[in-house]
């Protein structure tokens, strides 16, 4: 196995500056605000000197505040300032100069840009020297909120250098006045970045030494998986298992500007010690059991915390269950089933979950006693409830003591149901219409069930209809020839000559699914399993109401519902057609009835005569008429076209300074291990 160190790795010269002041400074009773660093080496180091950390200045007065290398916000300072409070000032000397950059530009009334993370501590203390009125870019998304002139940009110092570029490249694009772009990207941050994406191109894996909160770290790691797959983010080379380096033969190491040089030459001396401690590694493998995936084996609990529990099975590993895999019911807590020291039989679930321990699951222990018992239900043809989870393709889905069950769209019900999701959360009495044990495969039927529900609401309906009785119903279905409508779970015929006394295109027209009706029976098959209804028996013939509300002189609305070279028929409210003659359509003489008006045509007219005898009605528009009114001839309005007015765009003024560090003061190899690289 090939080792590999980044050429720039480890402490930056802030960092190492900030270190520096603070351990000279370091004694009880001294204060930290925060992290001095994202390394938790180092804080841990200070706290055993006797350095008290804080978040919060509260109460803090006549001591000792060390201020982080990252920043804090000005109105921090001054309240300690202001509190008789000594101030250990280890903020980075680059950050400090973007503190000035900003503050100047925003009292000539710019509008400060920061690229960063707004939650960074850095970036919200540059923010403080513009009195908090920053515009904030993280990501692409965040370029809507840009100012659209006068714009000063800086960057928080450990951005990716890549995707800075990326953001100003597309700022250029956006705005119309003048952009003023200042590069405070920290040389070290550019140089480490640099480094670790040149040695990531060579080797097999990458190790990222740093804290997993710091910024320019996790940046390091983003740079490393550009090039590489196998990438390790972790605080100390304790931290990952040998196993998963084992087979790489090229392993590279970076660190971030946060990274103790202690903690990198731990890790190199490490590696170089492999093939050592894999040697030793394997003799202890040797002396665990030998446990496989799919397997049910015998464990102790070690500990129980509320997200899992920790079992011994005998492994070179223990075995972690997830709160998820003890039980089916998700509001069980993990301390009302375990205890430390309780014997459990567990499944083996995965071999390793990615950090060295077995996946197990207690849950499907038990799913397999219940399997059993749905053997035993499946054979004895017994029914089982359930409660439906989601709706899936071609189902749903459903949970049966625990286990999935499938219930097919087909055997939801016995009428098609187009939208499954209202079953979503019920309780469903079914029957078991397949199993397989060994797939763990259930699929149940709820339409069998119904089936034998409805062979019952049948009988029982047949038996107490009769012929000429007046129902309540409800529409659930329409066909060209009439609608459907359930009779106590029964389905009766409306015929389409039964909806209405009137002539009647499509059922449609009368009755719409899920509406109401009141019908009589007219006829009972229980042998051909039909039920004739009528919904116009229920309702007065439209001649009766006719001739109870009209009389002749009248002047009533109606729509032509017919043509014929002797005139039109008009259908009125009421339901009843009437004619309008030809020689009674206009003052003048009409050829015919076709040349003045149209099937569908609103009329107004007036009852001329009524035959109730033959059930006939003489209708009249001329006796309506009046002498033609002069039209009035309106004035046309000019309007006169407004012109166009060409506003010239101002073109934009776009300017990028590169701020260079005096010292960077990074750590190379030479550095970290007393060599001189130049020899």
């Amino acid at each position: 196995m090939e080792i590999y160190l980044a050429e720039n790795a480890g402490f930056c010269g802030g960092v190492k500056r900030a270190v520096k002041l603070a351990f000279d400074n370091a004694d009880k009773g001294v204060y930290c605000l925060g992290d001095l660093v994202h390394n938790p080496r180092v804080v841990s180091e200070l706290k055993e000197k006797g350095v008290i950390k804080i978040d919060d200045i509260k109460g803090i007065k006549d001591s000792k505040v060390i201020i982080r290398s990252h920043g804090v916000h000005k109105s921090i300072l001054e309240e300690l300032k202001d509190n008789n409070n000594e101030i250990v000032d280890c903020v980075c000397p680059k950050v400090t100069m973007i503190y000035d950059i900003v503050k100047k530009h925003y009292e000539d009334n710019k509008n400060i840009v920061i690229l960063g993370n707004k939650d960074h501590p850095e970036v919200i203390g540059i923010n403080s020297y513009c009195e908090d009125s920053a515009t904030i870019i993280e990501t692409e998304e965040d370029l809507v909120n840009l100012p659209k002139e006068n714009i000063v940009v800086v960057s928080q110092t450990t951005n990716n250098q890549k995707k800075y570029k990326k953001l100003i490249n597309l700022i250029k694009t956006i705005p119309k006045g003048e952009v003023l772009v200042y590069n405070t990207i920290c040389s070290a941050t550019k140089n480490r970045q640099q480094s670790t994406e040149e040695l990531s191109k060579k080797v097999e894996a990458m190790i990222v030494l740093g804290g997993k909160n710091s910024s320019n770290t996790k940046k390091l790691a983003e740079v490393a998986k550009m090039h590489c797959e196998n990438v390790y983010l972790i605080e100390s080379i304790k931290d990952i298992e040998y196993s998963y380096l084992k087979k790489f033969n090229k392993i590279g190491i970076t660190a971030g500007a946060s990274t103790p040089s202690s903690v990198i030459k731990e890790a190199v001396s490490s590696m170089e010690n492999f093939d050592n401690n894999e040697m030793m590694m394997e003799a202890i493998e040797q002396s665990f059991k030998r446990v496989r995936r799919g397997e049910v084996v015998n464990g102790e609990v070690l500990f129980v915390n509320p997200s899992e529990v920790m079992v011994n099975i005998g492994y070179r590993a223990d075995g972690i269950i997830a709160k998820e895999e003890l039980s089916s019911d998700p509001s069980v807590k993990t301390t009302d089933l375990f205890q430390p020291g309780d014997e459990i039989q567990v499944y083996v679930m995965k071999m390793d979950d990615g950090e060295g321990n077995v996946v197990l699951s207690y849950k499907r222990v038990e799913n397999m006693k219940v399997l059993d018992d749905v053997e035993e239900l499946f054979n004895n043809k017994e029914r089982v409830t359930v409660k439906v989870k989601s709706v899936v393709k071609g189902g749903l889905t459903a949970d049966l003591e625990g286990l999935n069950a499938f219930i097919p769209a087909s055997h939801a019900s016995v009428r098609f149901q187009r939208d499954l999701s209202k079953y979503v959360g019920q309780e469903l009495l079914c029957e078991i219409i397949d199993f397989d044990k060994s797939k763990r495969k259930i699929v149940l039927s709820r339409k069998n069930v119904e089936a034998e529900e409805l062979d019952s609401k049948k009988k029982a309906v047949y038996e107490s209809l009769h012929e000429g009785d007046i129902i309540e119903g409800t529409v659930q279905r329409l066909t060209n020839f009439g609608a459907f409508v359930d009779v106590g779970g029964v389905d009766g015929l409306i015929h389409i000559s039964e909806l209405s006394w009137n002539r009647v295109k499509h059922p449609s027209d009368v009755v719409t699914p899920g509406q109401s009706v009141k019908v009589q029976v007219l006829n009972v098959d229980e042998s051909k399993n039909r039920i004739a209804l009528g919904l116009k028996q229920t309702t007065q013939k439209p001649w009766d109401i006719f001739v109870s509300t009209v009389k002749v002189g009248d002047v009533v609305d109606g729509e032509v519902v017919n043509l014929l070279d002797f005139g039109a028929f008009v259908r009125l409210e009421s339901g009843v057609d009437g004619l309008l003659h030809v020689s009674q359509i206009a003052k003048e003489h009409v050829e015919k009835p076709a040349d003045r008006l149209a099937i569908g045509d609103k009329v107004t007219v007036k009852v001329t005569d009524i035959d109730e005898e033959g059930k006939k009605i003489s209708l009249s528009i001329k006796a309506l008429l009046e002498p033609e009114e002069e039209e009035e001839v309106k004035e046309e309005v000019k309007v006169e076209k407004k012109k166009e007015v060409k506003v010239e765009k101002k073109k934009p003024v776009f300017v990028e300074e590169e701020i260079e560090d005096e010292d960077d003061g990074f750590n190379t190899i030479g550095d970290l291990f007393n060599i001189d690289l130049n020899k």
